[in-house]
């Protein structure tokens, strides 16, 4: 089947220069080559003066041929003609209102609580940690990422690597969300980075522990080593082996995790979840059931990446499609325990898979 493409082609920023080794070595050859290709649209962001006249120098000698120009004007223009960019060239600021109004942010509460994976629940299959009781006299919260809008947001938010803490955009953190969730006469109390100690002689009814990743974007994010960002190893073995826990993992990839899964009762990967935070507690407490599925494998080290499903050591954390369910009143588990040390494997046909999502945060004016 032929499809035709009636759209236009574009180029990442600075990404010709990058065909090269090192980057810009070469531009004109980098020009010419991704004109040729199809590239109809270059991202140049700094000086676009040297690719004007690389440009124009190689059509004039007919190393790109006029041809080809023409159709990249054509395309371009076909489609901000097809937009009606020409006619009405503005953004409508009539809808500007909604941005961020109250069913927007529903809807993104919506799809925080469709998107969040139940990775563990109770240290036996007996014992489960969740829900938990909103009625209890003590609760810990501990983790940077608790009460952190920038962290929960992640990368290219507001700026190109995102932002760290609370002022940049509206939302409700997590530990905002707990403390609108509970009872009115449970006590919560916030500690960044406890130490073991003081987890223990708290007598605290359970912690809710909140660690994760940095925001980054693009070649930022690239990390050798995949794992929790310090603190966030030492509140996890300070709090959870010293009170029943539930971690929830700010991150947009699988982390390492292995190490600390025999101190954790209950384990939940958030991913990226945006600025309703609300959307985690939904289902923290009870009041909505766990659903989601892994987009994808997470992995035990990093030594076993790239791994993929059918790969034949396919030996991960928690496979591709894994993800335990929760109702107010049982608890179930969409794929089967393994054998004597209760590796989960995946079971007969996949579910279909609820993909992370991303939730992009706004500012509201």
């Amino acid at each position: 089947m032929l499809i035709i493409y009636q759209g236009f082609v574009i180029s990442d920023w600075q990404g010709i220069d990058r065909l090269t080794s090192p980057p810009h070595a070469n531009y004109t050859y980098s020009v010419e080559t991704s004109i040729l290709a199809g590239v109809d649209m270059v991202m140049v962001p700094y000086n676009f003066t040297e690719f004007i006249n690389d440009l124009t120098y190689l059509v004039k000698n007919n190393f790109i041929p006029t041809d080809r120009i023409d159709d990249a004007v054509e395309r371009i223009l076909s489609v901000k003609f097809t937009m009606g960019l020409f006619e009405n060239p503005y953004t409508d600021f009539s809808l500007i209102n909604e941005v961020g109004s109250q069913e927007h942010r529903n809807l993104a509460r919506e799809a925080v609580r469709k998107s969040l994976v139940l990775l563990k629940n109770g240290k036996t299959a007996n014992n489960p940690l969740l829900p938990l009781p909103k009625k209890v006299s003590r609760i810990l919260v501990a983790g940077g990422h608790a009460d952190n809008l920038g962290y929960q947001c992640g990368g290219w938010t507001i700026t190109w690597q995102g932002f760290s803490g609370n002022d940049a955009t509206s939302g409700t953190t997590i530990l905002g969300a707990i403390k609108s969730a509970v009872d009115p006469g449970t006590e919560v109390i916030y500690f960044e980075n406890p130490d073991s100690k003081y987890a223990t002689s708290s007598r605290f009814d359970y912690a809710i522990v909140v660690v994760g990743e940095h925001p980054y974007a693009e070649s930022a994010g690239d990390s050798p080593t995949l794992t929790v960002a310090d603190p966030g190893p030492d509140v996890i073995n300070n709090v959870c082996q010293s009170v029943k826990c539930v971690v929830i993992v700010i991150s947009g990839r699988p982390l390492v995790l292995e190490p600390f899964l025999p101190s954790i009762d209950a384990l939940v990967a958030a991913w990226l979840p945006g600025t309703e935070g609300q959307g985690i507690t939904d289902l923290l407490f009870g009041d909505y059931g766990f659903t989601g599925k892994l987009p994808r494998t997470w992995f035990r080290t990093v030594d076993q990446l790239p791994m993929n499903v059918g790969d034949p050591h396919y030996d991960p954390l928690f496979p591709f499609g894994f993800g335990l369910t929760t109702s107010k009143s049982t608890i179930a588990r969409s794929v089967s325990a393994g054998a004597a040390d209760e590796r989960p494997y995946v079971l007969g046909i996949m579910v279909s898979v609820i993909i992370g999502l991303y939730i992009q945060c706004f500012v509201l004016t």
